[in-house]
């Protein structure tokens, strides 16, 4: 039982090992070439695997590209829930966590994949469903932010879909224009001024910022 078990567990390596070659040799050619150009045997030939072992994991090159989409959304969502856990208090960590999407979303290979590519690959709906996590992971945000008294109870539903598609809807006109950086910092700017806005405040910050005196329990969230 116990080689058999060993038998399986290497497979299964292999097959993980397999998988994530391709998913990142598939990754680099779609930045550097762009989706469109890269053709099944030049993913094949840098993950130095066949095509039988490509369509062994994969029915063709769209559903590859939504493997390597799929994994940048996690890494986006990573990076936000990090900078959200940074933050004492949840408004700051729902402020910092949305600096940090905008932010990441600009990082070359990431705006390449998720900007760029992303829409003619797989569509607006796929995109959305597989971006669901991590709307749902700012709804998450919300609400620990108003169970805190950051900002006033309200409907969350329509509160999350218009800031994270705000968010990504910026990211996307960012991504085009010729002075990105210029772009992003008039854009935080703003965002500073819509979130004040959404917790009713005269200026950035949380309502009771001054009153938390110990980290709170949205870090382990």
């Amino acid at each position: 039982m116990a080689q058999n078990a060993d038998v399986r567990r290497t497979q299964e390596e292999r097959t993980r090992a397999t998988m994530s070659s391709l998913v990142t040799a598939a990754r680099a050619l779609f930045v550097s070439d762009g989706f469109s150009a890269v053709t099944l045997d030049a993913i094949c030939r840098r993950a130095g695997v066949t095509r039988g072992a490509f369509y062994h994991h994969f029915r063709n090159k769209e559903h590859i590209f939504r493997e390597v989409y799929a994994a940048n959304q996690e890494e986006l969502s990573a990076i936000v829930r990090r900078a959200f856990r940074a933050e004492q208090d949840p408004w700051d960590g729902i402020t910092a966590g949305c600096q940090a999407l905008l932010e990441a979303s600009l990082e070359p290979a990431v705006r390449q994949i998720t900007l760029v590519e992303a829409p003619a690959a797989l569509g607006w709906t796929a995109m959305r469903d597989i971006q669901a996590g991590c709307k749902e992971q700012l709804r998450r945000g919300l609400t620990i932010a108003v169970e805190a008294g950051c900002i006033p109870e309200r409907p969350l539903d329509p509160l999350t879909s218009l800031l994270y598609g705000g968010i990504c809807e910026t990211a996307l006109v960012i991504a085009r224009t010729t002075d990105q950086r210029a772009a992003l910092k008039d854009t935080l700017t703003q965002l500073d001024l819509l979130l004040t806005g959404i917790a009713g405040r005269a200026e950035p910050g949380c309502a009771h910022r001054s009153q938390v005196t110990s980290p709170r329990d949205h870090r382990s969230s």
